[in-house]
């Protein structure tokens, strides 16, 4: 995984602007994502985007939080009886979608998608959004499972840093790209 933006040398080299959290199931990367981005703004970074949080103890009970407005978009929709089995709320996709846009069209430190996932591995949902906020060269900030690394190495044909869950990392990398900013 790349997370040193340190050289043998010791001088400091610029992080990629594109990186993911690499996580199994159970990590909290969803969490630790929104967290950091939501730290870095409190701090006066410019993150804009989307994030998921949990908003109960059930899958289907998980949320879009959009960053600048704050605005829940349900993630989930139920699709039958108890247990609730529970499929992507497609105006929950186009919201998120919309948050991503708005995330490339501002002036941005950093954009933040919650996933790259199953439909983002089959071109679908976020995809589009990533590859657009990939091309204007701001950096970018998602979550991904093992499950959907092979997939991710390929939408960004290896160029992305693949990021430990856990917050020093996060900070390590986001020091890089802050510093390759400065650099350009």
């Amino acid at each position: 995984m790349t997370t040193s933006t340190i050289s043998t040398s010791g001088a400091r080299r610029p992080s990629p602007l594109v990186a993911a959290i690499v996580h199994k199931h159970g990590d909290q990367a969803d969490e630790l994502l929104a967290r950091f981005a939501l730290d870095l703004r409190d701090s006066g970074w410019r993150v804009h985007g989307i994030v998921q949080r949990r908003c109960g103890s059930r899958k289907a009970h998980a949320a879009l939080v959009e960053l600048d407005t704050g605005l829940h978009i349900p993630l989930y929709h139920h699709t039958g009886r108890w247990p609730l089995p529970c499929s992507p709320e497609p105006g929950g996709i186009t919201a998120a979608s919309l948050a991503l846009r708005t995330a490339r069209e501002a002036e941005s430190d950093l954009a933040v998608a919650n996933r790259f996932g199953t439909l983002e591995a089959l071109g679908g949902g976020l995809a589009p959004e990533m590859l657009a906020l990939m091309n204007t060269g701001r950096p970018l900030l998602t979550v991904v499972g093992k499950a959907y690394l092979a997939d991710w190495r390929e939408f960004t044909s290896g160029q992305a840093a693949e990021l430990p869950p856990n917050r020093a990392a996060l900070d390590e990398w986001f020091i890089g790209v802050a510093y390759a900013k400065r650099a350009a």
